[in-house]
């Protein structure tokens, strides 16, 4: 647990570097773009499978690290056909294999973050146009999983990042935002999910759907920084 501490720290301090400003246009949505947008999440979820496997056995099943990489796994294998879509196309087929492979609740979780992303967003959209479709994901997921901020789920993580880039912050705040975010599920009580089922003995662990979500989002600010 110490390394996954001391990386997180690490984590923190990069996010605080000066960080780059995202595009107003949010760059030009390429075939090489989406290629590489789509590997660096995949490969950051891959990365971190671990731990977010050693965080799910505190609180829940122990499967979260696992189901999520076979995911983002599976959306590797179809890089090349992804890559060639349009946005909308692209994030709502990515939606349904994490449905259909990451299984348990951050399957359709997921899945239907990426689905309301897909329906909301055009093919190049703009800065306004993510934070509302953001905003629309959101408000998908919270009526998918019964589920608001302070419960201990990803959401904690989804709603604070939303907001950081709706209120004009760059890269480096918006990734700030989602690192530290994930962080402050671990004194929370969780009152969704499995871990609602431990009560008092929840408090103390990191969520680790809050942690999946913190990585996508890093992974993103990382690729869209970098201008």
């Amino acid at each position: 647990m110490s390394e996954i501490r001391n990386f997180r720290a690490g984590e923190m301090a990069v996010a605080t570097d000066a960080a780059p400003r995202l595009s107003e246009a949010f760059h030009s949505l390429d075939r090489e773009r989406k290629r590489r947008t789509i590997a660096a999440v995949a490969e950051r979820i891959v990365a971190h499978a671990d731990e977010l496997t050693a965080l799910d056995a505190a609180i829940g099943d122990g499967d979260h690290g696992y189901n999520m990489k076979r995911g983002v796994e599976a959306v590797l294998q179809d890089l090349d056909a992804l890559s060639a879509m349009g946005l909308p196309d692209l994030l709502k087929t990515v939606g349904m294999k994490l449905v259909t492979k990451v299984g348990g609740a951050s399957g359709p979780l997921y899945g239907t973050l990426f689905l309301a992303l897909g329906k909301e967003l055009p093919a190049e959209p703009s800065r306004a146009q993510f934070v509302a479709g953001f905003e629309a994901a959101i408000a998908a997921v919270r009526a998918r999983g019964k589920s608001d901020a302070g419960q201990k789920t990803m959401l904690d993580v989804l709603i604070p990042a939303q907001r950081a880039f709706a209120a004009g912050g760059d890269a480096g705040v918006v990734k700030k935002a989602a690192l530290a975010a994930a962080e402050a599920t671990a004194p929370m009580r969780a009152t969704r999910g499995r871990a609602s089922f431990l009560g008092e003995r929840s408090v103390g662990h990191v969520d680790p759907g809050a942690r999946s979500s913190s990585l996508m989002i890093a992974a993103l600010c990382d690729e869209f920084g970098a201008g």
